[in-house]
C-alpha cells in the first residue's frame, strides 16, 4: 500500500472520540498546527481520504491524531476500529493556516477550539516557538459533555512537566474549558461567554484587542464564523501565510459526517 504508515497506539474517550499514533514518514516535515490527508483503502480500491491535523508537535518521531466517529461516515465508521499495528494511508504533505507563519507578533496567543478542533492546539501547544513567541497562552475548549473535554485537559495538564518545555509554560497558560450540555464548572457556549464579557472577567483578561492579542479558531464551521465574526468586532483581521494578520481560521476542519 503506497504511503503506508503503521499505527502504534489507539486510546478511545467516549464513544465519540479517539485518538492514535502511528509512524511518521522520514521525508515529512511540517509546521505545528497544519493538516495532513489520512485514511484508509476504499471498497473500490481507491483511497478514501480525509484532512486531519496532526495533534503532535512537529519534533515528535511520531504522528497523532484525534479524531471524532461517526457510525456511518465513510471513513470514521471503519477508521475507528483500528489497532496497533495495522496500517493507515498518510499523503505526506503538510498544509494548514493555523501557525505562526500566519500571525503579525503579539502578546497573548487564544486558541478557541470545539470538539476534535482541539488536535491543532495540542500540537501546536507542545512546540516551543509558541512559548518563544507570546508572554501569554489562553485555550479555550468547548464541547457538549465533560467526557468530551479529557483530551485536551490531559494535554493541558502534560505541559507543564513536558522536559521540552515545561520550564517555559509556567504560569503563563490559561485554560478555559466549557460544556454546553452536560454539568460542569463552566458552562456555555464560547462565543456568548465572550460576548457578555464574562470569559475576560473569569480569567482576569481585558478584552480583545488587535494591539495585543492574537487568535487561532478551529471547530465547526458555525463556531468559525461566529468567533470570526466576534474577531472581526474587536477589530482583529483574518490573516493567512501569505498575509499574516491577527487572526486565523483552519477551514478543512473534519467534523460531523465524516
Amino acid at each position: 500500500m503506497p504511503d503506508a504508515q503503521i499505527v502504534t497506539e489507539v486510546r478511545h474517550y467516549t464513544d465519540r472520540l479517539f485518538a492514535f499514533r502511528c509512524t511518521r514518514p522520514r521525508s515529512l516535515r511540517f509546521r505545528s498546527g497544519e493538516f495532513v490527508m489520512i485514511g484508509l483503502p476504499g471498497e473500490n480500491g481507491r483511497p478514501l481520504l480525509r484532512a486531519y491535523s496532526i495533534a503532535s508537535p512537529a519534533w515528535d518521531d511520531e504522528l497523532e491524531f484525534y479524531s471524532i466517529k461517526v457510525p456511518d461516515g465513510p471513513l470514521t465508521s471503519r477508521l475507528q476500529h483500528i489497532r496497533p499495528g495495522d496500517a493507515i494511508i498518510l499523503r505526506p504533505k503538510p498544509v494548514g493556516t493555523l501557525v505562526h507563519d500566519a500571525l503579525l507578533p503579539g502578546r497573548r496567543l487564544w486558541l478557541f477550539a470545539t470538539g476534535t478542533g482541539f488536535a491543532p492546539f495540542a500540537s501546536l501547544l507542545r512546540d516551543p516557538e509558541t512559548w518563544e513567541k507570546y508572554e501569554e497562552v489562553v485555550v479555550t475548549h468547548t464541547c457538549r459533555e465533560v467526557a468530551e473535554l479529557t483530551y485536551g485537559r490531559e494535554i493541558v495538564e502534560s505541559l507543564r512537566e513536558d522536559p521540552l518545555i515545561g520550564e517555559m509554560v509556567g504560569d503563563r497558560l490559561r485554560y478555559y474549558p466549557t460544556t454546553t450540555r452536560e454539568a460542569s464548572a463552566k458552562m456555555g457556549r464560547i462565543t456568548t461567554l465572550i460576548e457578555s464579557g464574562e470569559i475576560f472577567r473569569d480569567l482576569g483578561l481585558p478584552p480583545l484587542d488587535p494591539a495585543v492579542d492574537r487568535a487561532m479558531v478551529c471547530g465547526s464551521l458555525a463556531f468559525n464564523l461566529d468567533i470570526k465574526a466576534l474577531l472581526e468586532k474587536a477589530g482583529l483581521r483574518e490573516g493567512a501565510n501569505s498575509e499574516p494578520r491577527e487572526f486565523v481560521v483552519e477551514k478543512a476542519f473534519v467534523g460531523d459526517g465524516v
